[in-house]
């Protein structure tokens, strides 16, 4: 959504948008009941395909900031491995599975497996592969900081 084109669309419209704001000003405080969130759901949906945005720009816009996120968090867990590698701590599992844990990133996988659950700050960022070089190298470096195994 660009903002140009709803600031345009205001420019455009404004008497429109005035008569909907009146109108459901009217409806919420004149209606008493479950018709008048019905009425005012309507006012706005109508405001919404008369602009010309449509369910589609609405998904992919929350689909391309979910992606933008997660690829911004992707990039801050791969940073602070590379800054905490040295703090990591290594804790064997039972049935080869292992635990690194630095003060913002937890990883968790199994031995031999060859992708890994990453955690960055409580948030888990899905499963990665282990052939990234940042994360091999902080699973090696963790590896030198071994604790009792984990019960």
């Amino acid at each position: 959504m660009d903002i140009e084109v709803i600031k345009e669309f205001v420019m455009q419209n404004w008497l429109v948008i005035v008569v909907a704001l009146i109108i459901l000003f009217f409806v919420l405080n004149v209606v008493k009941t479950v018709l008048k969130w019905a009425i005012a759901i309507i006012i706005i949906a109508a405001l919404l395909i008369y602009s010309g945005i449509s369910i589609d720009q609405i998904k992919q816009t929350v689909t391309d900031v979910q992606s933008s996120t997660m690829d911004t968090l992707k990039k801050e867990a791969t940073n602070l491995m590379v800054n905490e590698a040295s703090k990591a701590t290594y804790a064997k599992g039972q049935n080869g599975e292992f635990t690194i844990t630095s003060p913002n990133v937890e990883i968790k996988g199994t031995v031999g497996s060859d992708k890994v659950n990453v955690v960055l700050r409580g948030i888990s960022l899905g499963e990665w592969n282990l052939d990234n070089e940042t994360i091999r190298t902080f699973v090696n470096k963790a590896k030198g900081n071994v604790t009792a195994p984990a019960s």
